[in-house]
């Protein structure tokens, strides 16, 4: 019987995982994927909006000779954290079932079966995209993940959205030859949008380098060519790929078969005390972004480190 286990291998299963450890605690991580695995598949080319500091974990320093790290950085980092602090971490095993059981909690995996006192879900929001629902999203050359501009050299990319990962492609795939796009719901490029990069993408659209179709959204994608309703009308493009960037979801339905209830308006936020982190199931706890439900931008890795220190810090209460 362990003391804990931590579901999610991302920064801040990491960062309970250093917790639990400080504690004393006997616990595992049980990951489906790599080390942080969300972080693995982000565009190679990525640079976060947050300073090295704001993405320490465990008080172990971010070392880096970059003003914003990138992601290569961060893998080195929190790899370098894991190992040399021994997690005992279990990768490439993928959570099926989480059971209460009188006062524990059996879990059961593609590889094993655990039992444990309590258990954390950081299981991030990265794994499930937002999708368009529209006639022809399942072709293949319907992207909604990005990994590197060099694929779309001459190619003709629509770029659905107007937030950080719809501007970098856009951009990135510009400079790299592509014929952009852009497929925008709101009347603007979002303000979110990294601070350096905004008056970039606004500049290529003005000086024409770039197309965007504002108050607009995607009706249909066809193997050469898409379907745009724009405020002047439906209007048709030749089209090569659809960068569908309109973001990505927690495992809703896995959280509502562990039997956390969620709330009924749409967003799907958790249900879990603000400050334990402890969900309507006793001995169960949320922590990262997860807990933010369709509002994936409220929890970032540098405002939920926080939720590892409360949630151990109330593990620890209800043992003495």
């Amino acid at each position: 019987m362990l003391d804990l286990i931590i579901i999610g291998g991302g920064p801040i299963g990491l960062t309970c995982g250093l917790a639990a450890q400080k504690a004393g605690l006997s616990f595992v991580i049980l990951e489906k994927g790599t080390l942080v695995n969300s972080l693995y598949n982000y565009p190679a080319t990525m640079t976060f909006f947050s300073t090295s500091e704001k993405l320490e974990i465990g008080g172990y320093p971010f070392a880096t000779t970059h003003v914003k790290p990138n992601r290569a950085d961060a893998l080195e980092y929190y790899r370098r954290v894991a190992l040399n602090n021994k997690l005992p971490l279990q990768l490439f095993e993928e959570v099926k079932s989480v059971d209460q059981k009188n006062d524990s909690y059996t879990v059961i995996s593609s590889k094993g079966t655990y039992e444990a006192k309590n258990i954390v879900v950081a299981t991030g929001f990265y794994d499930i995209s937002v999708n368009l629902n529209i006639p022809g999203e399942d072709l293949p050359k319907v992207k909604h993940y990005y990994q590197d501009p060099h694929f779309y050299t001459l190619q003709k990319v629509v770029v659905v959205g107007a937030s950080n990962s719809s501007v970098d492609v856009a951009l990135e795939t510009y400079r790299k030859g592509a014929e952009v796009t852009m497929v925008v719901r709101g009347s603007e490029i979002s303000n979110r949008v990294k601070y350096w990069v905004r008056p970039d993408i606004l500049n290529r659209i003005e000086e024409g380098s770039i197309k965007a179709y504002f108050n607009s959204n995607l009706k249909a994608i066809r193997e050469q060519e898409v379907d745009i309703e724009t405020p002047d009308g439906l209007i048709t493009i030749p089209n090569d790929f659809v960068m569908a960037m309109t973001g990505y979801k927690p495992n809703f339905n896995f959280l509502q078969k562990m039997g956390i209830k969620l709330s009924e308006d749409g967003k799907y936020i958790p249900q879990y005390n603000p400050k334990t982190m402890e969900t309507n199931l006793p001995g169960v706890y949320l922590a990262g972004v997860v807990c933010g439900g369709m509002d994936t931008h409220l929890w970032f890795i540098e405002n939920s480190r926080v939720h590892a220190e409360m949630i151990l810090n109330d593990i620890m209460s209800k043992r003495k």
